[in-house]
């Protein structure tokens, strides 16, 4: 029996037109076929680079045609509208004005800011309203503070957080609103930081430095899809808001020379999610605050309820992400899950200090990821520094019920600093499932003070001996009779 065998159709093609048959003769030679496959690449380049919107040649960049915006309101306008100029220069505060006046006039509608350079002074929203950001639409922040509007210092803070007295507003600011949308096309709200940093520290200014974006007392916000750069101060600070979604947002700032350009600071908040962002930031990626001392107690407004996922945090003179110092108010059921945090003087922190009061509990750290991060793990309690003279140093912060799964990294330094105290003990700490790869061997690498916890399985490096120790199932090794031990290092 003769077995027959199929060849596929591409193969019986190959045989049956072999080039040879029928190319020319001239195409044959080795020299020639690179010939004709230089002038191929050179006809793809060509039509490549050709704009279809112009007669002219763009260098290695090929033009797509404008998206189209989306109507996400029931009425939209475009900044143009109102007599718009994006050509950085023109100052636009008039034209935004108008347009928000409308959208309030209308009960709700979208404001469209085409691609350009949208020169404004700070403006404020109204409820119902999406911001929408063209693809290549950049909003600019004027750098003189002349222009930028004088407001109370807020409630939970006493005074304006650098200086006594009025403090500058946000470049984009709203109060005591609701359904408020910040998105676009990854278009960019841009607050030219460079020159506030400068003043600042050169010691020029007389009020404190408002953020880039700042919405207070409001419910139901989503920022999403945009990029936030060279904020005055804190980038973007929701304050005393509830239901707040923070999605897919870049956020930059130099990582040296941008004093307290925190990323995202939820400050007395309930009901946040932030996901999916990229933050390179010159102070904290994000800081989970809720008012300062006195004031903050007397405010009497926490942060809860708090999920933080699916980050890229870099922070070079600070912290990834940060819960206080300023936590007067409390901060309990806060999440932090799958975030990678790089490059950055800290990975995750809590930072207190005796007169803050407050509490911080219910905390939970989960999958984790540190690369080439000085500190891996802190809790420092002695972070003093205050409103003003008047707080209470007896009014002492209540840390407690704190845990941390699925650790891992690589170039760490010091994988944890637990720095409790006589007066504010650390509470119920767990840690599970970790293993962080040390930059370089040092003895006192799991550091702790006055902390109670424990440690289920094995977990590297060694844990220290302020720890109950428990296997994987939950079951007693060994109890710790050295919570009080101290062993931190104060050079790290």
């Amino acid at each position: 029996m003769v077995e027959t065998v199929t060849t596929p159709f591409w193969w019986r093609c190959t045989q049956f037109h072999h080039p040879r048959r029928w190319l020319p003769a001239v195409f044959i030679t080795h020299k020639a076929i690179i010939t004709a496959l230089w002038i191929a690449f050179l006809i793809t380049l060509f039509w490549w680079q050709m704009d279809s919107t112009t007669t002219g040649i763009l260098i290695f960049r090929r033009v797509f045609p404008a998206r189209q915006l989306p109507k996400l309101r029931h009425v939209a306008f475009n900044l143009t509208d109102f007599g718009g100029v994006g050509d950085g220069v023109t100052v636009n505060t008039a034209a935004f004005e108008k347009a928000v006046l409308a959208i309030s006039r209308k009960g709700g509608g979208q404001l469209n800011v085409p691609p350009g350079y949208w020169l404004t002074a700070p403006f404020n929203l109204t409820s119902h309203m999406t911001l929408f950001l063209a693809e290549g639409a950049v909003i600019l922040g004027v750098d003189d503070e002349k222009y930028w509007t004088l407001m109370p210092p807020l409630p939970s803070y006493g005074y304006g957080r650098e200086h006594r007295g009025p403090r500058y507003g946000s470049l984009i600011h709203g109060q005591n609103l609701k359904d408020v949308v910040i998105t676009g096309h990854n278009g960019t709200i841009n607050g030219q930081g460079q020159a506030w940093w400068k003043k600042f520290r050169q010691k020029l200014l007389n009020h404190t430095r408002g953020p880039l974006v700042q919405i207070m007392w409001s419910t139901d916000i989503l920022i999403s899809n945009i990029t936030l750069q060279n904020s005055p101060f804190w980038t973007l600070h929701p304050y005393d808001c509830k239901n707040v979604t923070i999605r897919n947002v870049t956020i930059l700032a130099p990582i040296a020379g941008a004093p307290n350009t925190d990323g995202i600071d939820p400050d007395s908040c309930e009901d946040v999610l932030i996901e999916n962002c990229y933050i390179s930031v010159g102070d904290d990626g994000i800081a989970i605050k809720s008012g300062w001392d006195q004031y903050g107690i007397a405010y009497g407004r926490p942060s809860k309820n708090i999920l933080i996922r699916n980050l890229v945090i870099r922070s070079n003179v600070s912290a990834g992400v940060s819960i206080g110092s300023e936590m007067s108010g409390g901060v309990s059921n806060v999440t932090v899950e799958n975030v990678l945090i790089w490059n950055s003087r800290r990975a995750v922190r809590i930072k207190t200090a005796p007169g803050r009061g407050g509490y911080v509990r219910d905390i939970t750290y989960r999958n984790l990821t540190f690369e080439n991060v000085r500190v891996g793990i802190v809790i420092k309690t002695d972070y003093n520094e205050h409103a003003d003279e008047r707080f209470d140093p007896k009014a002492v912060p209540v840390l407690k019920d704190i845990s941390y799964t699925s650790i891992h990294g690589e170039g760490v330094r010091v994988p944890v600093q637990i720095h409790g105290s006589k007066e504010i003990p650390v509470k119920n700490v767990t840690f599970r499932d970790m293993s962080v790869g040390l930059s370089y061997k040092k003895k006192h690498i799991f550091q702790c003070a006055f902390v109670q916890g424990r440690v289920i399985g094995t977990i590297f490096p060694a844990p220290c001996e302020n720890l109950d120790l428990y296997d994987e199932q939950g079951h007693l090794i060994r109890r710790s009779d050295s919570q009080n031990a101290t062993d931190i290092d104060y050079d790290i």
